[in-house]
């Protein structure tokens, strides 16, 4: 596993680096401040990359970023999970939560595409 993507050094610092799984810290701007979640990241190659919440402000998340080959392309394809607990309240946190962890995903995938086309101009 290399160094941090350019894209993605304001968002992520790499705690601890394995063979194909980092522990890392993302940072989420979410208006008046900055969340920081820790989450474990497993790769995959070629086409996967899986992540689980470690710490941060939901109990439950993983999420899965899978490469699929389409007719003359290349899909990317998400999907996550956000769970929670404490009944009502658990509820209406996770909504919160979820609304601002999609757009930090959305953000995120900017990013990668942002890297991908700098360096597909690149060649």
């Amino acid at each position: 596993l290399g160094r941090t993507p350019r894209a993605l050094e304001r968002k992520l610092r790499v705690v601890e680096r394995g063979e194909n799984m980092v522990l890392a810290e993302h940072f989420t701007d979410v208006g008046r401040f900055v969340t920081r979640t820790l989450e474990t990241v497993r790769f995959q190659p070629p086409n996967r990359v899986d992540f689980r919440l470690v710490r941060g402000p939901v109990p439950h998340v993983v999420e899965q970023f899978e490469l699929r080959e389409a007719e003359r392309c290349t899909e990317l394809h998400y999907s996550g999970e956000l769970g929670t607990d404490v009944w009502a309240l658990g509820r209406w946190w996770g909504d919160v939560v979820a609304r601002k962890w999609e757009a930090a995903v959305r953000s995120s995938l900017d990013s990668v595409k942002t890297e991908a086309e700098r360096r597909a101009s690149r060649r």
